[in-house]
């Protein structure tokens, strides 16, 4: 059985903790933040832990 490639954007915008968990940014914080308030840019900044059902979902793309 061939292997499945890994899924490049998502690469890039995942990252996989030591512990197996996978930590990802908020959306809507890469570019074009000149036009968003102050309050949602430093509200993107911190990131989140990805949710268990999307755990399920994202596992085969990276």
């Amino acid at each position: 059985m061939p292997k499945l490639k890994t899924h490049k954007g998502t690469k890039k915008v995942l990252n996989v903790r030591q512990s197996g968990s996978i930590k990802i940014g908020h959306p809507g914080t890469r570019h074009n933040t000149g036009k968003k308030n102050a309050a949602s840019n430093r509200a993107g900044r911190s990131a989140s832990g990805l949710n268990k059902t999307d755990y399920k979902r994202i596992k085969s793309l990276i």
